[in-house]
């Protein structure tokens, strides 16, 4: 089972939020997500675990838990969205042609 936890500390590292989960089962991963230019933490992460027994015990007792001064959120993770390939965002292009002339004049 994947699950989220959120509102985590920034000094949270991937070990510690390996460690909050392994007193309930085993934990397959863990992975604190940081941000792709500063490396720094996000604030939040993911945690898989084998045993979906202990992986809702932990989900439960966890959320809400203070970890490092804050009140973390713990819950399944859902699957991430599909989203769109069309190569970034902004407003479709849209062709008016150019400006149109006045016609004929005699």
């Amino acid at each position: 089972m994947n699950i989220y936890v959120s509102n985590l500390s920034f000094n949270v590292q991937d070990e510690d939020l390996k460690g909050f989960f392994e007193e309930y089962g085993e934990v397959s991963s863990a992975k604190v997500i940081t941000d792709k230019f500063t490396g720094r933490s996000r604030g939040f992460g993911f945690v898989e675990m084998s045993d979906d027994a202990a992986a809702q015990k932990a989900i439960q007792e966890l959320d809400g838990a203070t970890v490092e001064g804050r009140a973390i959120k713990v819950s399944e993770a859902k699957p991430r969205e599909q989203r769109p390939s069309n190569g970034g965002g902004g407003a479709p292009r849209r062709n008016f042609g150019g400006g149109g002339g006045g016609g004929n004049r005699w």
